[in-house]
């Protein structure tokens, strides 16, 4: 009576155990599941074409720097000239832009501000062939200089060198030339043009051409390109300025550290631009490194924005007074 007793017992709690898992199993499937970590979809307007001069940018991406950070981002290129006007409605939330851009915008009330300097140095300079007798600054008097336009970071760096040095404006003849400073210069149409650094320079020199360059940051001192967001972007998702900043940042420090596994994930996302032209494209990538090397990295430099803001007040550029320290950041540079 006693084993049969037991063995009741037994079958008893074995039945009980399966029952038990059985409702534990329905419990877990009609739990809500988790849901997946979200993603942000970000357009980082780029304000150029595809160029080797976003390999930072190609590496963060390739990399998954920005995908660590919760991003998807997509490049948007294009020659648009109103992407600030765009950013300080937030029609878009970031952009690659200049610091001449973001002054000019803020003091047309539009609520841009800069969040992350890629140039440690102000990569714009004067070029003229050798033998052209342009050896300083003084030698431009009376020469003619072509430049793309009576605007942007060219027009506002050749105004800054002749600030620094005290040439006035009306001793250089000044010639619009749109982007054939290269063409210009060979054709000897222009006795000097106003360039970036990382291009005429670099094509010309590819092609045999030995030169003269005045390096403008070695006479004024201004912020360049960077990354740049709006106010509201800042106040509601600081954590996705922070995502941008960071990922933009380890790309940027990869292709210091290793400029040839750059140069691959560059090819990989525009192969179109190589081919013949690749070792020209290695060698650009390696003049826009010199600009990009410095420490800290992404950090502004106060005295180069009140640099700016004080030319673009004396050119009477500015639509309304703009204080120097409501055009950046350096919050997000950790």
């Amino acid at each position: 009576m006693e084993t049969l007793e037991v063995s009741g017992m037994h079958r008893y709690l074995k039945l009980f155990s399966i029952l038990s898992l059985c409702l534990l199993l329905v419990a877990v499937g009609c739990a809500t599941p988790k849901p997946a970590a979200q993603v942000t979809q970000v357009k980082l307007a780029m304000g150029y074409v595809p160029n080797v001069q976003f390999t930072p940018l190609y590496v963060a991406k390739e990399r998954g720097y920005f995908a660590a950070e919760g991003i998807n981002v997509t490049f948007d290129y294009g020659m648009e000239t109103d992407l600030l006007k765009l950013l300080g409605t937030n029609q878009l939330q970031f952009v690659i832009g200049s610091g001449d851009q973001v002054a000019l915008a803020r003091a047309q009330g539009l609520p841009v501000r800069y969040v992350l300097n890629w140039y440690q140095r102000f990569p714009v300079c004067v070029v003229s062939l050798a033998g052209s007798g342009i050896n300083k600054p003084a030698d431009l008097v009376g020469r003619t200089v072509g430049i793309p336009a009576l605007e942007g970071a060219s027009y506002i760096g050749w105004r800054a060198l002749l600030n620094a040095v005290g040439i006035a404006p009306d001793k250089v003849n000044l010639q619009v030339i749109g982007y054939t400073q290269a063409a210009s210069l060979t054709q000897k149409r222009v006795d000097a043009a106003v360039c970036y650094v990382m291009n005429e320079p670099v094509q010309l020199q590819a092609a045999g051409q030995q030169l003269n360059v005045l390096y403008l940051d070695a006479y004024t001192n201004l912020p360049s390109n960077g990354l740049i967001t709006n106010d509201q972007t800042i106040k509601e998702h600081p954590e996705l300025v922070q995502g941008m900043t960071r990922a933009f940042l380890h790309g940027l420090r990869d292709t210091i550290a290793d400029p040839d596994a750059a140069f691959a994930i560059a090819k990989k996302e525009v192969p179109s631009l190589f081919g013949e032209n690749e070792a020209l494209q290695r060698a650009v990538l390696t003049a826009c490194i010199k600009y990009w090397q410095g420490e800290p990295l992404g950090k502004s430099d106060p005295a180069s924005w009140r640099s700016e803001v004080d030319l673009l007040r004396q050119l009477n550029l500015l639509a309304a007074p703009v204080d120097p320290e409501s055009l950046y950041t350096n919050e997000y540079i950790k």
